[in-house]
């Protein structure tokens, strides 16, 4: 973990804040994805990407085994999703209501 001085100009509650105020403010997919891009490595957006990857899968209750084998992503990263999905914060699962509903809004405009 990253050592942080004694004394920051910047409280990290404020910066966590206004990170999440600057990612509220994006009004597309398209900006989303250009401020990930330039907020994360690659590295750190494919773990990202990895993460919700699994989500799905968990919420339907596929096995931790086929998961990695649909997926390859780790057994490991696939179990911290899990525990965070059932004793994290709601940010998964709300995530994944909305997603869902955008989902099934989209189909029924297309038809």
């Amino acid at each position: 973990m990253k050592r942080r001085s004694l004394d920051p100009e910047m409280p990290v509650e404020s910066a966590e804040l206004s990170l999440c105020q600057a990612l509220l403010s994006l009004k597309d997919a398209d900006e989303m994805n250009a401020f990930l891009r330039d907020l994360c490595t690659p590295a750190e957006l494919e773990v990202l990407v990895d993460r919700w990857r699994v989500v799905p899968f968990l919420l339907d209750g596929v096995a931790y085994r086929e998961i990695h084998e649909r997926t390859a992503v780790s057994i490991t990263t696939i179990g911290r999703v899990a525990r965070f999905l059932n004793q994290g914060n709601g940010g998964y699962l709300a995530a994944a209501a909305r997603a869902t509903r955008r989902r099934a809004t989209t189909k029924k405009e297309r038809a």
